[in-house]
């Protein structure tokens, strides 16, 4: 039976410690609790990694956060060799901070790419040094140069990142703010999700069950590594962080 665990991050994206109880080990090992901080993998994001604090002070290291039948259920993996907790033990939880506001930032650059690069997206993947966004782009004639200035535009003009939530007949009656060709948006019973980035949605708005930073600002210096062609109309963005490097 899969668990339906409350998910923190979809409220405060920068709550790196929290409390949980433990209500189940699977067959695995993994510790699934009543609610947590910990994003599980999806969406192209990897899952947290920290550890829980016990309260005698000593430690579990978890490896990975993944999703289990579906994505209400989370699982917190612990690296090998770690001491199992007993249900209903209260348990601290404590997230890698620094890699999880790297992804933060990351996840946040993927989708000002893609108001950047206005195409279907074919595929994505969050990373702590360097993010993918592939494109379904026929034609396409830019340049490294040319899109990590025009991403710097957005990131300097520090817009506003919020959430907002919309029925499912909002977003049958808006189809267009759906840009991934071939992944049906997450849903939250009965509701999607939306990332707004800019006063009112200016500057886009799209499905996203992912997490990220408040201001375009804190996303930092980034640049398009690496344009790859990856078939007949597909392209691949390779995003890393710091200024484009001098030819």
């Amino acid at each position: 039976m899969a668990h339906t665990v409350r998910a923190l991050f979809r409220d405060d994206a920068y709550q790196s410690v929290a409390e949980g109880t433990v209500v189940a080990i699977n067959d695995r090992g993994g510790i699934i609790l009543d609610q947590t901080c910990f994003y599980g993998t999806s969406g192209g994001q990897p899952g947290d990694t920290g550890f829980f604090e016990r309260e005698d002070g000593s430690k579990i290291e978890i490896a990975a956060t993944v999703c289990g039948e579906t994505k209400e259920e989370i699982i917190h993996v612990p690296s090998p060799g770690q001491p199992v907790p007993e249900i209903g033990e209260k348990l601290t939880l404590h997230i890698d901070w620094d890699r999880r506001y790297k992804l933060m930032r990351m996840h946040t650059a993927c989708h000002l790419l893609t108001v950047v690069c206005p195409y279907p997206i074919t595929g994505a993947s969050v990373g702590e040094e360097e993010s993918r966004v592939d494109f379904d782009i026929p034609g396409f004639d830019s340049n490294k140069a040319e899109i990590s200035e025009k991403l710097m535009e957005l990131v300097a003009g520090n817009h506003p990142i919020y959430v907002e939530t919309i029925s499912d007949a909002e977003l049958a009656a808006n189809p267009g703010i759906v840009k991934s060709k071939n992944v049906r948006p997450p849903t939250d019973n009965g509701s999607i999700r939306l990332v707004c980035i800019g006063k009112d949605a200016s500057v886009d708005s799209q499905p996203c069950g992912g997490t990220h930073v408040t201001e375009t600002q804190e996303v930092g210096e980034i640049h398009i590594g690496k344009i790859e062609n990856k078939g007949r109309e597909n392209r691949r963005f390779r995003i890393r962080f710091g200024p484009l490097p001098a030819n």
